[in-house]
């Protein structure tokens, strides 16, 4: 009997603010996948909101692997978002040589800045060290920043690329370790375009109309339904053109809405489409 696939979802808990595990396993779950939260920190609000609790989960990270692990748990695949120290990016590769098999996925979402600029939390160090983790990785979604950190080059003026950087830098990515490389969130005119890696094959692009503006939790959305597609067995593309669409379609609504951008996605509604 076919089993329902599982993922680990390595990210924080953020109560209101739709963003890291309050989106991923919605979408995740409607896409018929089992999600598995491991949280790396609870939230009461995002950073984005003037004032939060956190509550940092570091040091009971391994104590529920542990249980996890006593417990036989194992996963078609593994999935990780924000992390904001070393050690939680150590015990997150611990975690993959103790639980990756030979057909588990892992995905890796490096959370690090965007439009040129580092998270006011990531350090030289940090960064090192998610390099360190691509080498693990199968699937990565990183927005142009995260790209050019990865690999130690400036980031280009005014975000201004074209395919033959493109592949140029997506190849020096998937060198580190992983096959498949979605380069993200590319400026491009009216358009918002997603570059597609995979080694062995032609390089491709999906691209949509740019909607509103930059909303928390966008980035999430689109990584969970990237990691439940390849897990379930979609291509990579597939995976893209579902993602893109889906979020096309929430963000639409969302404006309609008129809600402040650190709400995120108002993406409930939608959910029963999402297949």
């Amino acid at each position: 009997m076919e089993q329902q696939k599982k993922i680990a979802l390595i990210n924080d808990i953020t109560g209101f603010g739709r963003c890291s595990i309050a989106v991923e396993l919605p979408l995740i779950s409607a896409l018929k996948v089992q999600a598995c939260p491991l949280p790396t920190a609870i939230l009461s609000v995002h950073t984005g909101f003037p004032t939060y609790f956190i509550d940092d989960y570091t040091d009971r990270m391994k104590d529920y692997i542990a249980s996890w692990k006593k417990n036989g748990l194992t996963f078609d695949g593994i999935s990780t978002g924000f992390m904001n120290s070393l050690e939680q990016i150590d015990i997150v590769i611990d975690f993959i040589h103790q639980f990756k098999q030979p057909d588990t996925i892992v995905i890796v979402d490096p959370v690090m800045g965007d439009y040129g600029k580092l998270y006011a939390s990531y350090t030289e160090k940090l960064c090192a060290e998610m390099r360190r983790l691509m080498q693990y990785a199968d699937v990565i979604t990183p927005n142009l920043t995260e790209a050019c950190q990865l690999l130690g080059i400036p980031y280009p003026e005014k975000g201004h690329t074209d395919r033959a950087y493109l592949e140029d830098i997506a190849g020096r990515l998937a060198a580190m370790g992983p096959g498949q490389i979605i380069i993200t969130g590319l400026a491009d005119g009216d358009h918002i375009d997603n570059y597609i890696y995979e080694t062995g094959k032609e390089p491709d692009i999906v691209s949509v109309k740019k909607i509103g503006h930059d909303r928390s939790g966008t980035g999430d959305a689109f990584a969970a339904i990237i990691s439940a597609s390849v897990v379930r067995g979609d291509s990579l593309k597939d995976a893209v053109v579902r993602a893109t669409d889906f979020i096309s379609r929430t963000l639409v609504h969302t404006e309609q809405l008129g809600l402040p951008t650190n709400r995120g996605l108002a993406f409930e509604q939608f959910l029963t489409e999402l297949h």
